[in-house]
């Protein structure tokens, strides 16, 4: 691609996510979300972050699936998972994913 078509793609983007985001602020008082939409709604963002997360736990750097011992990333994301199910504090969770994961690749890489 020549830089022109992609400052083209980025515009392109830049203008479909700012209609789409401000569609519901520019019209969102005009409509009336059901309850159990705006439920629903609630999981979306949870959703969103593992569906980004989980494939790089699982993947290696060569795009294999890896769910064995040796890979760090799945390990460290296990035992973070398992600080947030006792804490329930996300900053701690997330410092305490990053040492481990930190701490497994220092010893064992």
């Amino acid at each position: 691609m020549s830089d022109l078509e992609i400052w083209i793609v980025i515009g392109a983007l830049v203008l479909a996510t700012a209609t789409a985001r401000s569609s519901l602020w520019l019209i969102g008082h005009h409509i009336n979300i059901p309850k159990r939409v705006q439920d629903i709604l609630r999981y979306a963002p949870a959703c969103a972050l593992a569906a980004i997360i989980g494939p790089d736990l699982m993947l290696s750097p060569a795009g294999a699936v890896v769910l064995d011992l040796s890979n760090i990333k799945l390990l460290s994301g296990i035992a973070a998972t398992a600080y947030y199910l006792l804490r329930r504090n996300m900053l701690e969770t997330i410092i305490f994913g990053m040492a481990c994961f930190t701490a497994l690749r220092v010893l064992l890489g």
